[in-house]
């Protein structure tokens, strides 16, 4: 759904603000908008890590799209154990510090990110 603001600008509305529940979102990002009618919990960190690759320079960009693809599935699932866990509802994403780590005796590479969020209920 699309709300239209001044000058024929639109912005897409999440699930939560239209009103439509058939499939309820959990986690925001950056500049998504959780619900207005929620109430804030208090902020964390979450930490999360990709599968490993080999750490080599053919393919690179290969590599690091399934690493980031891998990783950002895996904050999708923290994110939900902790929701749960916290007895929360929802977790907005404010901050995201992502960056590569490699281990010289097994050659492989992979990604690590850390997440900062608010949980709100």
């Amino acid at each position: 759904m699309f709300w239209r603001v001044r000058h024929g600008t639109r912005i897409a509305l999440s699930s939560s603000m239209t009103g439509d529940t058939s499939n309820p979102e959990v986690v925001y990002w950056h500049r998504q908008l959780p619900p207005l009618t929620a109430e804030v919990l208090g902020e964390h960190t979450v930490e999360a890590t990709s599968g490993r690759v080999p750490g080599t320079i053919a393919h690179r960009d290969e590599l690091w799209d399934q690493c980031y693809a891998e990783l950002m599935k895996e904050t999708h699932r923290r994110l939900e154990q902790e929701i749960a866990r916290l007895e929360g509802r929802f977790a907005h994403v404010l901050d995201e510090s992502i960056d590569s780590r490699h281990d010289d005796i097994s050659g492989e590479s992979w990604l690590h990110g850390r997440f900062k969020y608010i949980l709100l209920r």
